[in-house]
Parts: structure tokens; C-alpha cells; sequence
């Protein structure tokens, strides 16, 4: 393997992530969350540990699936009380130089103008560190938050976000051109009217008649992460996507996946370089076996089943609370995350039950945690590297900050010794670092949208 490998720290601007109950554990701070030091000191650990970036996920909506009540999550801390994520971005990038930030944002819940200003404005305070995690939603509370009765269904979700990328990338890429800010003290001209173009857009969800409002930033689009494993989102990560997030699967499902999608995107122009996958993955490690396996007994011991339950429940669209712990779960037809409930049927087989699933949450997630020493996670990544064609992984928090500090520590350094992870940044905006070029190439579909409308005046 020649291939350095990727790290991403995979947290939230919440309490209780994806680990359930570990919050609870005395050396855990994530209830610190609400203090801008807590995320500068996160970073800055994060960029000494030469990390690729922090990967922020984020909900719109509460889980109340189990039992259809809310009462769970919020005792549990299930994803709630949960911040924006957008917000803590320039104070973690004031005190770092190359740590990349990807945000998760609904775009079924935001309106792609303000969206497009709002992303332009951090690619240019972070200088061009910024990534867009694209989701379209699973929670029916979020809908309703919203105003609307329920969610659309799961493939039209889809559709509405292939315009939504169309507007986007006629505002990110087709309104401003790159010199059209001119900056001449002398003639009173900031920007030239000529090279600012006017975006026209009539379609099924969408109509705009504007002009951008942010100049062009160092990657003028976000960096696009998108984590839809269903057929419907591997075409549309097929499209649009540069970093695919997959979690859940054995190695054959994970494999199939890459596959699938990079020979989706090469069969529409791009180059099988364009996408580079980061697999979802739970550390628990230590300089030896032993020493990680008492450190995993230590945390298992916080675990909160309920919580762990609340979370799966609404990412399954399953109220689980109906059914006894050795009934079969009738999955049926979810608007949730589809993928999820297939991953389930490949792990425990189609007739699982809720004490199945509880088995699998050994760390309060359905995510399996790997349980070794620092020489056998090494071996451990490599392998699904090797085997599966992903590029990296998005690590989940367990305990923070120990569990990154022990990859920053003990994991990193065997994989440099192997020649298998940088040992400094690269220059450069965040895509700059991944693919070696700032901007979209031109194959990507965005190209179709750049600077091609008529001029104000």
C-alpha cells in the first residue's frame, strides 16, 4: 500500500454523539461543548496530530421515534441539546492554519441562496478550509419543526437535491468571475459590474432571479461529502460527490459500495481519483492488547442502552419500543435512513430482533469498536484500506479528548513509521490538500454552470 491514510475526527456541537451514554464517564468534557474553548482546544489538538480535518455532524429535529416520545433523547442526551455547527468554525480556524472543517447542513430545510452565502463566507474565513456534509434528512420531527405535516419520500428527497446542487453551483461557480473584484483605489471601482453575472433559475423547487451575493472564495464550492448508501445516493454521490462517508458494513458491503459509486462516477466522466471514501470507525486502543481492553471495559460500563435505542429508532424510522426484546422487527418501508436497516439485515440477518441489535451496541452505537493494540489497529486499518478501497476514516469519539489523543499518540506515529501518513500539511485550501487543485475540475458536473449568464449593468 502506497496510499497515505486519512483521518477524520467524526464529532457534533452536542453532549451524546454517536457512543451513547459514554458522556457520563468522569474523564469525558463534551459537556463542555457550549464553550468556544473547548472546540479551540479540540482543534488545536487535532492540527498538532496532523488530522486531515473535524467532521461535524448535525440533526434539524429531535429523535421521538421510540415509544413516540421525545422524553429518551433528552434524558439520554441523544444529539440533544444540539448547536449549530457552522458557528464554532472560525474560532477553530483562528488558531489553526491547515485542519479541515466539514459541516453538516439539511438542504431540505435551506434556502439555496443564503445557503450559498453563508458557505462562501466560511471558505473565505476559514481561507478555503471549508467541506459540506450534503444531507436531505431522515427525521420526521425535523418536518414538522419546519412546518411541514411529514417528510417527502426518501428518492424524492434525492430529486430535490439534484436542483439544489444545480442552483448552488450557479451561484458558487457561475455569478462571480475570479477577477471580477478589481480593488482600484484610484478609479472608485471595487468590483467590475461586467464580470458579475445575473443567475436565472426556474425549476420544480426552486426560482431565483439574483446575483451571488459573496466574491469568489478559494474553493468557490465547499468540498462535497455526502454519505448516502442507498442506490438512490450512490448515483447521487455518483454525481456530485468528493468524499463519501460509509459506516456500518463487513468489508464485502463496504467494497461493493466504493465500487459501485467510483464506476458510477467514471461512467459519467470523472476519474476514479475524484472520490475518496472515509469509512465510519470506533477506536479503543493502547500500547498493548490488554492495556485497550481494559480501557474498553472501563467505558462500556457508561454505556446507556436506552439512548443507544432512541438513536437507532429514529435512524431506522422504527419505533423499536413495540416489539419484545426476541420479536422479529418489522422494518417495512422507512422515509429514514435506508441503508442502515439493509446493514442490519447483512449483520444479524432479515428476521433480527431487538435483542440482536443490543448486541451489536456494545459502545452504544451500532458501530462495532475496534479493540486493540496500537500494532493491530495499524495492521486493522491498513487491511480495510487494502481490501475495501476506502482512503481513510472518520473516527468517532468516544472518550474526549483521550480518544484522539491516543491516535495523535500511538496510532499515527506506527502508521508515519510505515511511510503510511503524512508527516506535514500539505499547502493549500482543504480540496487542495485531497485532490491537488483548489477548484472543481472541469469533469465535474459543476463546470456546466460557470460564468455562463448574461452580465448587470
Amino acid at each position: 500500500m502506497t496510499r497515505k491514510i486519512r483521518f477524520n475526527a467524526f464529532d457534533m456541537n452536542c453532549v451524546g454523539h454517536i457512543q451513547q451514554g459514554l458522556w457520563a464517564h468522569p474523564r469525558d468534557r463534551s459537556h463542555e461543548f457550549q464553550q468556544i474553548a473547548y472546540w479551540t482546544d479540540y482543534a488545536r489538538r487535532l492540527e498538532a496530530g496532523l488530522f486531515d480535518g473535524i467532521f461535524l455532524a448535525d440533526v434539524i429535529g429531535i429523535y421521538d421515534v421510540l415509544g413516540g416520545s421525545y422524553a429518551p433523547a433528552v434524558r439520554g442526551a441523544v444529539q440533544v441539546p444540539v448547536n449549530d455547527p457552522m458557528m464554532i468554525v472560525p474560532a477553530m480556524a483562528a488558531v489553526t492554519q491547515h485542519l479541515g472543517f466539514g459541516v453538516t447542513a439539511n438542504l431540505t430545510y435551506e434556502q439555496p441562496f443564503l445557503f450559498a452565502r453563508r458557505m462562501a463566507t466560511l471558505d473565505h474565513l476559514t481561507g478555503g478550509r471549508i467541506g459540506w456534509n450534503i444531507v436531505t434528512g431522515y427525521l420526521d420531527s425535523a418536518a414538522r419543526a419546519i412546518g411541514l405535516a411529514g417528510q417527502t419520500a426518501h428518492d424524492d428527497r434525492y430529486d430535490l437535491a439534484d436542483e439544489y446542487m444545480e442552483v448552488l453551483y450557479k451561484l458558487l461557480e457561475g455569478s462571480w468571475e475570479d477577477d471580477a473584484v478589481v480593488f482600484d483605489r484610484d478609479n472608485h471601482l471595487y468590483a467590475d459590474p461586467a464580470k458579475v453575472h445575473r443567475i436565472r433559475h426556474q425549476g420544480r423547487q426552486y426560482n431565483l432571479d439574483t446575483v451571488h451575493l459573496s466574491a469568489p472564495s478559494p474553493q468557490r464550492t465547499p468540498v462535497l461529502y455526502q454519505a448516502g448508501s442507498s442506490p438512490r445516493g450512490r448515483a447521487f454521490a455518483a454525481t456530485h460527490a468528493e468524499c463519501v462517508f460509509v459506516n456500518g458494513q463487513k468489508k464485502d458491503g463496504v467494497r461493493e459500495i466504493v465500487t459501485d459509486i467510483r464506476d458510477r462516477a467514471m461512467a459519467k466522466g470523472r476519474h476514479m481519483d475524484d472520490i475518496k471514501v472515509f469509512l465510519g470507525q470506533t477506536i479503543v486502543t493502547g500500547r498493548t492488547d490488554q492495556e485497550a481492553r481494559d480501557k474498553f471495559e472501563d467505558y462500556r460500563r457508561y454505556v446507556s442502552t436506552e439512548a443507544a435505542l432512541v438513536h437507532a429508532a429514529a435512524s431506522m424510522g422504527i419505533d423499536l419500543a413495540r416489539f419484545d426484546l426476541d420479536e422479529p422487527v418489522e422494518t417495512g418501508k422507512s422515509q429514514a435512513i435506508t441503508s442502515n436497516i439493509k446493514a442490519m439485515d447483512r449483520a444479524a440477518g432479515p428476521q433480527w430482533t431487538k435483542r440482536k441489535l443490543i448486541e451489536q451496541m456494545v459502545l452504544g452505537s451500532r458501530q462495532p469498536p475496534l479493540v486493540a493494540g496500537v500494532d493491530t489497529v495499524v495492521d486493522t486499518l491498513v487491511d480495510w484500506c487494502e481490501t475495501t478501497g476506502v482512503d481513510g476514516f472518520n473516527l468517532s469519539r468516544t472518550v474526549v479528548p483521550e480518544c484522539f489523543d491516543d491516535i495523535i499518540e500511538l496510532v499515527i506515529p506506527r502508521l508515519q513509521e510505515r511511510g503510511l501518513y503524512k508527516t506535514a500539511y500539505d499547502e493549500g485550501p482543504l480540496r487542495q490538500k485531497l485532490f491537488g487543485t483548489p477548484r472543481l475540475p472541469a469533469r465535474h458536473i459543476a463546470d456546466t454552470f460557470r460564468a455562463r449568464a448574461e452580465a448587470i449593468g
